[in-house]
């Protein structure tokens, strides 16, 4: 453990909030962690799985966790930019139109199943979610901060579904999959769920500002020299990989970098070990690369860049 005050205190308030989302996600801490750790890190987190494994739940837990407004947008196909990010409403009064702001306007925004409606849609969230703002009839406005997008899908190989593009996926920190649960937490869902609604049971254990407070902590963790090495190495090969088509982008090595630190400052450390690097490549790496059309394992298609990621980590050396 750090002895850094700062690193204890956000150790102290992660704690609380980890044993709140997990008193609902049973059996899925690992899930519940790299949640935790995009917020922190100032990310996004993108989750793809099968209907009813809690993909929304999970986002529902992890936005009542935090005293900070939240917004859930269900994605349809014949839904408009506008219904995301606002529109502008003439007002007869004032003979002036005014700007009447969207469900993107708010600390937590789910957006659910956001593969079921078009790319023109889909693309309303490119610019909020890089540079946390939205551009309406030339004016600018600033989205609250902290900012998060939480957004669900259900897996390509599903009917009615648009695959994101890769510009779209990039301004991801993570993809991640829930899958079923054990058998024993299964039971727990069960008596829990006959009984009331878990998510009533979870209450605010954070605020705005110490959300805040634990991400500007996560910028001081510090990542040795070595370990920057090491991830370019990892990242490098996937540029030149003959299975991929398409590599991690500089914006990927980043979104690794930043994710290492919180997953660092998520386990009490105020420093990162190769195995951040190790446990985060797939979840980071994985939604950023293209497989190539050659490349046809007896795999699903979205589990082959995770095959061919982590063929890539057990290939370059481990600093010591």
């Amino acid at each position: 453990m750090s002895s850094n005050p700062a690193a204890a205190l956000s150790a102290e308030l992660l704690a609380r909030v980890r044993e709140s989302v997990q008193s609902v996600i049973r059996g899925k801490n690992e899930v519940v962690q790299l949640a935790l750790v995009a917020l922190f890190a100032r990310g996004h987190l993108l989750i793809e799985d099968v209907p009813g494994v809690g993909k929304t739940t999970l986002a529902h837990s992890l936005a009542r966790s935090f005293d900070c407004t939240f917004q859930r947008i269900q994605f349809t196909s014949d839904m408009l930019p506008s219904d995301v990010i606002g529109i502008s409403i003439y007002n007869q009064q004032t003979e002036a139109f005014e700007f009447r702001p969207g469900p993107v306007f708010a600390n937590i925004v789910l957006a659910d199943e956001i593969n079921r409606t078009t790319p023109k849609t889909q693309s309303a969230l490119l610019e909020a979610m890089n540079e946390f703002q939205v551009t309406v009839d030339n004016h600018t406005y600033p989205l609250p901060q902290p900012f998060m997008v939480v957004a669900t899908q259900n897996p390509v190989e599903h009917h009615g579904t648009y695959p994101l593009p890769e510009s779209q996926l990039d301004r991801f920190l993570m993809r991640l999959r829930i899958g079923y649960p054990p058998a024993e937490s299964e039971k727990e869902i069960l008596k829990s769920s006959a009984l009331e609604d878990p998510l009533s049971k979870i209450s605010p254990s954070m605020t705005a500002a110490e959300v805040m407070e634990v991400q500007q902590t996560v910028r001081q963790v510090t990542v040795d020299d070595a370990l920057i090495h090491y991830l370019l190495a990892i990242v490098e090969k996937t540029r030149h990989h003959s299975d991929l088509t398409l590599g991690v982008s500089p914006r990927g090595s980043m979104m690794l970098y930043r994710a290492a630190q919180g997953l660092a400052l998520v386990e009490g450390r105020n420093y990162c070990i190769p195995d951040d690097i190790k446990r985060l490549v797939l979840p980071v790496f994985a939604h950023r690369t293209v497989v190539s059309s050659s490349y046809t394992p007896t795999l699903k298609r979205s589990n082959q860049a995770e095959t061919i990621l982590q063929e890539i980590v057990e290939s370059v050396p481990v600093p010591l």
